[in-house]
């Protein structure tokens, strides 16, 4: 039926629909807890994501965690919490003056980790005090991802950034990947004022994301 329910879809006609089933997979890929109230334990990839901070934590570096999803965040966040692992979070909420504030303490204190959601963080910061990038979830438009990449490569920048793409195998993050190879100019579908991808793909196209 649901097989049946996505041929039927139209990639312009029906961008809401697919992109909210498009959405709930992403998210299911992060973190199943954003999508099912009954799942209570962490993912396979948060695990991943904290072992990371831990190590960084341990050598007394920073690290940056991007996610498109301020929900993954927010969840990290109580990990963070429980560990006693000092962070600052950004999102497309924070005001301007919180920004600054939040960015110069990160390049100054003893914070291991700066949370920053999607929205927030293209332009305009300067995390040189970071020695790590991860991106928890892959983002559909590659240069809004190296975008914010580049936050932790400004000048002023001595050591070597390491960057970690934290990607379910087997899943739809997989496809997201083989689509940017195939398709360069892949818009980011998820971010606020773009028409999206997903307008000009073909039925056979979306099926295989769900695949």
């Amino acid at each position: 039926a649901a097989n049946k329910q996505l041929r039927s879809l139209d990639g312009k006609k029906d961008r809401i629909q697919i992109l909210a089933m498009l959405t709930k997979l992403r998210q299911i890929c992060c973190e199943p807890r954003m999508a099912f109230d009954n799942v209570k334990h962490i993912s396979s990839k948060m695990q991943a994501c904290l072992d990371i901070i831990e190590n960084y934590k341990e050598n007394g570096k920073k690290i940056i965690v991007f996610s498109s999803f301020k929900s993954a965040l927010e969840l990290i966040a109580q990990e963070l919490d429980a560990s006693q692992t000092k962070y600052h979070m950004l999102t497309g909420a924070t005001n301007k003056l919180k920004r600054k504030e939040y960015v110069d303490a990160f390049q100054s204190d003893d914070s291991t980790v700066f949370l920053i959601s999607l929205k927030a963080g293209g332009t305009g910061l300067n995390l040189t005090a970071a020695e790590g990038v991860i991106h928890f979830d892959p983002w559909w438009n590659m240069s809004a991802q190296s975008q914010a990449t580049d936050r932790a490569h400004r000048i002023g920048q001595k050591n070597t950034v390491f960057v970690y793409k934290l990607i379910m195998a087997d899943s739809i993050e997989e496809k997201i990947q083989k689509l940017q190879e195939a398709k360069k100019d892949l818009a980011d579908t998820f971010v606020e004022g773009n028409d999206g991808r997903i307008t000009s793909m073909t039925t056979e196209e979306i099926m295989d994301l769900f695949k």
